[in-house]
């Protein structure tokens, strides 16, 4: 691995720096070949070294890897190419009376340097899906992946070196040592995606600078089932939303709450969801992967151990592996509130399921934590539905379905406060990355010259009628 210094990124940032405006003024159909050339990598060129290095680093499935790494990237790529042309355009807007004599319009111009941070959960996906939107808008970056999956970094990195000029973009590799150094400079845009205790992290460093930045976060994203929803329809986007990527998504189901009159019909069809998509025993199953790496794998043990400790109910599951970082798709019930499964952040195969009778007990449980990067409602109610939406808040919610909101460009992709600041995804994610530049111009002698000093009588009367019609 290259041993990068200080001096190093300092050196790699000024180039960047240097070259921005060059990168910035570039035109639609160059940012548009630079996105082609991406595009072809990833979907052809580098394919099958993407799913092996998935694999190699967590066991990730090569349907899954097409499915939640390859397509998004270019899905997105082919959204951002069919509506660029009109994003890079002047924006005109209204000129008031008051201003006569001017017209008036906005520019998306490229915030400049960028740096994007990225997880090891989807690393191609939440690597290359900010990368897009930078290209868009005109940006250079500097992109650094989780050393926690270092199989598809040292991929990332061979792709970046082989389309780019590292003064426009650069892939560093290396432990947690590289993202410290790299906050220290003085980027224009910081795009992150992790936890919020990092993320705090990130916004503390940015703040020395003034630099903006866009942190995707996570949370608890809660579940609610009422007795109108199709149990079994339910069961089976759950069981797919939770247990795809072994749960270690920050979008997925982290808890349920399902309405007590049928907490057991549900029950019993998870069990059977499960089954079917991942056998009797889900070790041997080549639809499941693993957990990332030993330290996590110990984490999500200690919470079954403190479930244990609280003598909470095991619907399904609980067993683990530490030999393959395995640990089965489970189901918990009966927990008491101080259960660490019901206070941090789960990011695993492990699933707790709490009862309620009324709406009332499922809005003040969901309002007592912070905001959720995502709320999934099942219901075939819809006035139990729009209570939920007006008296809740979180960065996104879907309705009769799970972690699919994630995939509509059309919607703004972010969290909420402690779930995240900022937003992603087409339009939105090429927005994080530029500024809205006003201008205004002046073509004859402005009305506002009438009210030049010195101030007179007649001036005075112009002012007032101004304030009162215009």
């Amino acid at each position: 691995m290259t041993d990068y210094t200080t001096n190093t990124y300092y050196n790699l940032f000024i180039r960047q720096k240097d070259n921005q405006y060059k990168i910035g003024n570039t035109t639609y159909k160059e940012r548009v070949k630079k996105l082609n050339a991406l595009k072809r990598v990833v979907e052809i060129t580098y394919k099958e070294k993407i799913r092996q290095a998935l694999y190699d680093d967590f066991k990730k499935p090569f349907t899954e890897t097409d499915l939640t790494e390859i397509y998004p990237v270019v899905s997105e790529i082919k959204f951002v190419k069919s509506n660029l042309k009109d994003w890079m355009s002047r924006q005109k807007v209204e000129t008031p009376m008051a201003l006569l004599g001017s017209s008036s319009w906005y520019n998306f111009e490229p915030k400049g340097v960028c740096l994007v941070i990225s997880p090891w959960n989807f690393p191609l996906n939440l690597t290359f899906g900010p990368l897009v939107s930078a290209i868009a808008a005109g940006n250079t970056v500097i992109l650094k992946p989780s050393e926690m999956t270092p199989h598809i970094s040292k991929v990332m990195a061979e792709i970046v070196k082989d389309i780019f000029e590292d003064n426009e973009v650069a892939l560093l590799e290396g432990e947690v040592e590289v993202s410290q150094e790299l906050l220290k400079l003085p980027f224009n845009h910081i795009f992150f995606t992790g936890s919020p205790n990092v993320g705090k992290i990130v916004m503390k460093a940015a703040a020395e600078h003034l630099t903006s930045v866009t942190l995707e976060l996570g949370g608890k994203s809660p579940t609610i089932i009422d007795e109108t929803a199709n149990l079994k329809s339910t069961a089976k986007k759950i069981a797919w939303g939770k247990f795809i990527n072994n749960g270690q998504i920050c979008v997925s189901p982290d808890y349920l709450l399902v309405k007590e009159s049928i907490k057991d019909n549900f029950v019993n069809e998870l069990k059977q969801q499960v089954k079917a998509f991942y056998t009797e025993e889900a070790s041997k199953s080549e639809s499941f992967s693993r957990i990332v790496n030993n330290r996590h794998f110990d984490r999500l043990v200690n919470h079954l151990e403190d479930a244990k400790k609280h003598n909470a109910t095991f619907e399904m599951g609980g067993k683990s592996k530490s030999e393959d970082n395995f640990i089965e798709p489970t189901l918990i019930s009966n927990l008491p509130e101080n259960a660490s499964l019901l206070q941090d952040e789960i990011f695993g195969p492990i699933l707790p399921i709490k009862t309620y009778k009324t709406n009332e007990e499922v809005i003040n449980y969901i309002n007592s934590k912070e905001k959720p990067l995502a709320l999934y409602i099942y219901s075939k109610h819809k006035k139990t539905i729009n209570d939920i939406i007006k008296n809740t808040r979180a960065g996104s919610t879907c309705i009769n379905n799970n972690v699919v909101q994630y995939s509509n460009h059309n919607l703004p992709f972010g969290g909420s406060n402690n779930s995240g600041i900022g937003k992603s995804h087409g339009f939105f994610g090429f927005q994080e990355f530029s500024n809205k530049r006003s201008v205004m111009k002046q073509h004859t002698k402005g009305s506002i010259e009438f009210l030049f000093p010195p101030y007179t009588n007649l001036k005075q009367k112009i002012v007032d009628l101004t304030i009162k019609w215009f």
